[in-house]
C-alpha cells in the first residue's frame, strides 16, 4: 500500500504543523547533505520558522557559500583587500618615518652613509627652496618695474598737460593783462 496524495496548504492544528516542519527541515538538509556528497556540489540551506528561528545547513561554510553566490568569493576578495591595505600602511609608515628624518627627528640607528643621503636630500631641497624663492621675487621685481615705468608715463603725461595749462594760462594773461596793445596798433 502507498502513500496518499497530501494536499498542500497550511496546517491549521499547531502541533501537527511544528511536527511537520522539523520532519521536513530534517529531510531538506539531509537531502542537500546527499547533493553536496554525490555530486561534489557546494550546498547551502537556509530555513526561517514561523516564529522567526534559524536554522541552516553548508556543505562549506555558509560565509564563503553565500560570498559565493553574490559572485565574489570572500577569501580572494578579503585577502587582495588586505594585502592592499597593508602595502598601504606599510607605505605610510615609510613616509612619516622619513618625515620625521627630514625635521630631524628619529635619526638614531642610522649609519654615516644614511646621515650622508639625508643632508644630500636636505640640501637639494634647501636649493630648490631658494630656487623657487627667486623666481617669486624675480616676478614680484618685474612687476614692480611694470608699475614703475607706467606711473612714470602717467607721471610725464600729467607734467604734459601741467606745461600746457600754463601756456594756455600765459596767453590768456598777455591777452587780457595788455587791451592797449591790440589798440595801438
Amino acid at each position: 500500500m502507498g502513500r496518499g496524495k497530501v494536499e498542500i496548504k497550511r496546517i491549521e492544528n499547531t502541533n501537527s504543523r511544528q511536527v511537520t516542519f522539523s520532519k521536513r527541515r530534517h529531510g531538506l538538509f539531509k537531502k542537500a547533505n546527499e547533493l553536496a556528497i554525490l555530486c561534489d556540489a557546494e550546498v547551502g540551506v537556509i530555513v526561517f520558522s514561523n516564529n522567526g528561528k534559524q536554522y541552516e545547513f553548508a556543505s562549506n561554510s555558509m560565509e564563503h557559500t553565500l560570498a559565493r553566490y553574490n559572485g565574489a568569493p570572500e577569501s580572494i576578495e578579503n585577502g587582495a583587500a588586505a594585502l592592499e591595505v597593508n602595502a598601504f600602511r606599510v607605505e605610510i609608515a615609510m613616509l612619516r618615518q622619513l618625515q620625521r628624518r627630514l625635521m630631524g627627528e628619529e635619526l638614531k640607528g642610522l649609519n654615516f652613509k644614511e646621515l650622508q643621503h639625508l643632508e644630500h636630500q636636505l640640501s637639494e631641497a634647501i636649493l630648490a627652496v631658494k630656487d623657487r624663492k627667486e623666481q617669486e621675487l624675480m616676478q614680484k621685481l618685474k612687476k614692480s618695474l611694470l608699475q614703475a615705468e607706467k606711473v612714470m608715463l602717467e607721471n610725464e603725461a600729467l607734467r604734459e598737460q601741467i606745461d600746457e595749462l600754463k601756456r594756455s594760462s600765459a596767453l590768456k594773461k598777455n591777452s587780457v593783462g595788455d587791451p592797449d596793445s591790440d589798440a595801438c596798433a
